[in-house]
């Protein structure tokens, strides 16, 4: 579809990419760059235009018309003039508890669509509570975690519940997700959990909202009850035949897929349960990786939540604005596969899966292409029920029109009955 065909109201720009001068600025804008039909008018924006220019320049011939725009997360009236230039944002500077809610206000107020990486629920959920309402007045598509956080696990839970919903199998009932990757954890995603965690050992009731399951819900009152704890456990799942390992990301991803769930209505299921995990393998190899993964995640956990230890974990683990190598990146991987139970005892499996390294390669491509959806596709957009905007999630504001896109790029994205 072409940028003439994007119904919106006429603007300078179709997308915006805020940031642009960080790593996986500096990806998004490259993707962009090689995946942008001819005629989109692309923008990068940062504090600085001298590190603008460079980034244009190393874009090659596609991007040479770029426009340059100077913004600052502190200059909330540079924030409300990149905003009312463009159709759609992207932004990836982070952490977003600290830089991202006046970006956030800028586009709910001037109706633009927004895009972003996150991982944060704090952040999540304090953009819920300050721009809902003005964002549907507006019409603006407020969508977070379009990256490795939270598109694979939003759209395969989305693609096995569409199928069992087509085949007539009933809904969701208790449904896993099961993790395998390669890849690392850039420096923004540590800065951000380390800021959320600060946050949560301060402040009581920031703690509890990042423990409460339903945090990012739209009617928290009217969820069911019943739902699968946060759990730590390793296990062995025969389902799959494979040891199990928490998953990081575990505790964000769920509440994106609940809110998805919670906006459709309860589509997926009235008694939809869900959890993630990080697939180990079988046998006495993927019992002991298991172990050793539960380890490394709770000394990590303690490392980054222990100030005393913070001029170590900072010698170790990258900065914000780092990251792997070329090299690294294309070896990169994920695959998630989520199993499910219908109400009529069928099952399913959906798979989203893509090489190159799931933090970065892939969170590029991800990002990129839910912002290439609204600003051109926004017509085939879906939206929930009774909604004209709003603080959306991937599933709910980008559905089957992102599925289409990664396909087209290379990702695995399916879904059946086993």
């Amino acid at each position: 579809m072409s940028p003439a065909s994007a119904s919106r109201p006429t603007r300078d720009l179709h997308v915006v990419l805020y940031g642009a001068t960080g790593f996986v600025g500096r990806l998004t804008a490259r993707h962009l760059a090689a995946a942008a039909p001819e005629g989109t008018r692309i923008g990068l924006a940062g504090r600085s235009r001298e590190r603008l220019e460079k980034v244009r320049t190393e874009l090659g011939a596609n991007a040479a018309d770029w426009e340059l725009i100077v913004a600052d997360a502190t200059d909330t009236a540079s924030l409300a003039a990149l905003a009312e230039r463009t159709q759609v944002v992207i932004t990836t500077v982070g952490p977003y508890a600290s830089y991202g809610l006046p970006l956030v206000e800028a586009c709910a107020r001037t109706g633009t669509d927004y895009v972003d990486l996150t991982g944060e629920v704090l952040f999540v959920r304090k953009s819920i509570d300050r721009v809902q309402e003005i964002a549907e007045a507006s019409g603006a598509r407020i969508v977070h975690s379009c990256g490795f956080d939270s598109v694979p696990s939003d759209l395969a839970v989305m693609l096995a519940a569409k199928q069992a919903q087509a085949d007539g199998a009933g809904e969701l009932t208790d449904t896993t997700l099961y993790a395998t990757l390669k890849g690392g954890f850039s420096g923004g995603t540590i800065a951000s959990a380390r800021q959320q965690l600060d946050e949560i050992r301060g402040d009581k009731a920031a703690r509890s909202v990042a423990l409460d399951k339903f945090a990012l819900s739209p009617d928290r009152a009217a969820e069911p009850r019943g739902e699968w704890k946060d759990s730590a456990a390793v296990r062995h799942s025969d389902e799959i035949r494979s040891w199990t390992a928490p998953f990081v990301m575990a505790m964000f991803n769920t509440r994106i897929v609940r809110r998805s769930n919670a906006l459709l209505g309860h589509a997926y299921g009235k008694g939809f349960r869900y959890r993630e995990v990080m697939r180990t393998g079988d046998g006495t190899k993927g019992r002991a990786t298991a172990y050793a993964v539960a380890g490394a995640l709770g000394a990590g956990f303690a490392a980054l939540n222990v100030p005393l230890l913070r001029p170590v974990t900072d010698r170790l683990l990258p900065s914000p604005g780092e990251g792997p190598s070329e090299k690294a990146q294309v070896e990169g991987f994920f695959r998630m596969e989520v199993r499910t139970t219908t109400t009529d005892g069928s099952q399913y499996r959906s798979i989203v899966a893509a090489q190159g390294d799931p933090g970065y390669a892939a969170t590029a491509v991800m990002l990129g292409e839910s912002a290439l959806c609204l600003a051109l596709e926004r017509d085939r957009c879906p939206l929930p029920a009774g909604m004209n905007g709003g603080v959306l999630t991937p599933a709910t504001a980008l559905g089957d029109v992102l599925v289409d896109r990664l396909r087209a790029k290379g990702f695995t994205c399916t879904a059946e009955r086993v």
